[in-house]
């Protein structure tokens, strides 16, 4: 089963509604995927502007 992926946060859900957004428009089309650790101190959650750690994609279709 492909992985789906809330079309608003680009973070990885697996229930029916998105931890951050609280939303259910998902989608299972992406490419690329970071892990997030620790946001505070990621220079690359900083840049794409990621809040909270998780696994996330690079571009939702």
């Amino acid at each position: 089963m492909a992985k789906k992926v809330c079309k608003k946060c680009k973070v990885f859900v697996t229930g029916n509604e998105c931890p951050i957004c609280h939303r259910n428009q998902f989608s299972e089309n992406w490419q690329g995927r970071i892990n997030i650790i620790d946001a505070n101190k990621s220079d690359i959650a900083k840049k794409v502007n990621i809040k909270s750690k998780g696994e996330y994609v690079i571009k939702v279709r």
